[in-house]
């Protein structure tokens, strides 16, 4: 069974940075991270392909996030700059295979690292 690791969260102020990491004992196809916002659904906030050199980022954190894997394609990271209020929630790492963004289409998840920031 997969096993899915996310870590790097945490509290900052507006404009700070953070960097989320994620480990699993598996290399899929796709590696996404997902955010969920208290009373909101989850959407995809970026996400890598094996076959495709550009990633997918949400159009909210375009030039502030960057998403990126090790050469073994079992580590993810998301690096995060300017971070803003709307950004606080929790950060899930998911795994898939196939190229969707919907959170249904995601077999493997993390249990989640938790990002606040206040203004």
């Amino acid at each position: 069974q997969t096993q899915v690791t996310d870590s790097g969260g945490g509290s900052v102020q507006a404009g700070g940075s953070l960097r989320l990491s994620c480990l699993s004992t598996e290399a899929t196809y796709s590696m996404a991270w997902f955010r969920q916002a208290p009373g909101k659904e989850r959407e995809v906030v970026a996400r890598v392909l094996s076959d495709n050199p550009n990633p997918y980022y949400t159009d909210s954190v375009k030039g502030r996030f960057t998403i990126s894997q090790d050469n073994t394609k079992k580590r993810l990271y998301l690096q995060m700059n300017s971070l803003k209020p709307e950004d606080t929630a929790m950060y899930i790492c998911a795994l898939g295979h196939s190229s969707s963004l919907r959170a249904r289409d995601y077999g493997a998840w993390g249990q989640g690292t938790q990002v606040t920031v206040s203004s």
